[in-house]
């Protein structure tokens, strides 16, 4: 039986793998939504995912797998690369692709013998594309000009240098996102809330607006989640940050004006993650100092959210 193939860019790759992160969990057509890809080109990206092993197949949504897919999210392009870097070095039609190129000097040779001997469903053209396409995105295939490519030799050592300096960044934001939660920094959940808030401060330190917003916004509605069952308010059927917050306004759970706090959350979110708006026929631009000040907020809204359930100060 054939070996399934599936042809994507490392650009499609990384966007999916992302797309799946920040939702927790998503289907083909969500990922599709979330990347501005057809729906066929964001199969074949999560197939290529799992392939990876950046991901897993649950019945009809991906899953992320292990701690790598963490950083596909972060703005440092070099990062990125270096993660599907790492995973690519155990990929079988990778590794057999560059060793082919070594031994013919001929992409076009490497992607046939490839696809050949792994007996991979995909065509000629479409191997070749996807592996040089991984390849080149992570500097392990450097082009020669006149369509010729060659293997960088001794170059995957760089890898696990510029991982560890994104390890470093995101020490440094999720030490400004404990600042910022204060006493209920441990309180949180660190998979659900921590780390989002802190994923969505170093998108906005990178002047990547739109994205910390939608980061920052899942954190919010995570944690509003997670208190409305600590709290006894039923938000099953609210979807939204500005939904649930209904709930807590109607159970008198949270007053008028936290509430209101929150909504100005979901309303950015909102702009920032739905596209065209029914109101102004047009998308909504984030701006950068909104996607700081996001952060700020969301975080401050956290905090005192925390404060009102075990019975501290009424702060906003």
């Amino acid at each position: 039986m054939s070996r399934i193939f599936y042809p994507a860019t490392a650009e499609q790759l990384v966007a999916a793998v992302e797309a799946v992160y920040v939702s927790g969990k998503a289907d083909a057509a969500s990922v599709a939504h979330f990347c501005d890809l057809p729906e066929d080109h964001a199969k074949r990206a999560l197939g290529l995912g799992v392939d990876l092993g950046f991901l897993r197949n649950a019945g009809s949504v991906f899953e992320p797998v292990g701690p790598l897919c963490r950083f596909l999210i972060l703005p440092d392009e070099e990062a990125k690369a270096a993660v599907v870097r790492i995973l690519i070095e155990s990929y079988e039609p990778f590794q057999l692709f560059l060793d082919r190129l070594r031994a013919t000097g001929s992409v076009d040779a490497a992607a046939r013998q490839t696809r050949e001997l792994l007996d991979l469903d995909a065509n000629r053209e479409e191997v070749k594309d996807t592996l040089i396409s991984l390849g080149g995105y992570t500097r392990a295939i450097r082009a020669e000009g006149a369509g010729r490519y060659s293997p960088v030799e001794g170059d995957a050592g760089q890898a696990l240098v510029r991982l560890g300096k994104a390890c470093d960044d995101m020490a440094s934001a999720e030490k400004q996102v404990r600042q910022m939660l204060g006493t209920c920094a441990d309180a949180v959940s660190r998979d659900n809330v921590f780390r989002p808030l802190a994923e969505a401060a170093l998108k906005a330190m990178a002047s990547q607006a739109k994205e910390a917003v939608t980061a920052g916004g899942n954190a919010v509605e995570s944690y509003l989640s997670e208190l409305a069952s600590r709290m006894n308010v039923n938000v099953a059927n609210a979807h939204g940050i500005n939904a649930k917050l209904e709930e807590f306004q109607k159970s008198a759970k949270l007053s008028k004006k936290l509430v209101g706090s929150g909504k100005y959350l979901g309303y950015v979110r909102n702009a920032a993650d739905h596209g065209v708006d029914s109101d102004t026929g047009a998308s909504w631009a984030i701006q950068e100092t909104t996607g700081r000040n996001y952060v700020q907020v969301a975080c401050s809204f956290i905090r005192a959210c925390y404060e009102r359930e075990h019975d501290g100060p009424f702060m906003i």
